[in-house]
């Protein structure tokens, strides 16, 4: 199953930005990673089998506050 996830996390520098990037895409089953939002602040994950809760727990461990936005299964189109 193919989730989107979007979380929105506390990134106050770029390097912030870049961190987070770094620990979403090591999470597994993650295919995408990016940035949304006016401020850049909302992280997008799609994948395979990820692991919404742990992979905030990790972002708040390593980057800063973290809140699960949604979590939504992606269909693909025919």
């Amino acid at each position: 199953m193919t989730q989107k996830i979007v979380m929105k996390v506390q990134m106050n520098c770029q390097k912030c930005q870049t961190k987070a990037l770094t620990v979403a895409a090591e999470a597994n089953g993650v295919n995408f990673v990016g940035l949304e939002g006016a401020e850049k602040d909302k992280v997008v994950v799609i994948g395979d089998g990820v692991d919404a809760a742990s992979l905030a727990t990790t972002m708040r461990k390593k980057v800063g506050h973290t809140d699960i936005i949604s979590v939504a299964e992606v269909k693909k189109g025919n």
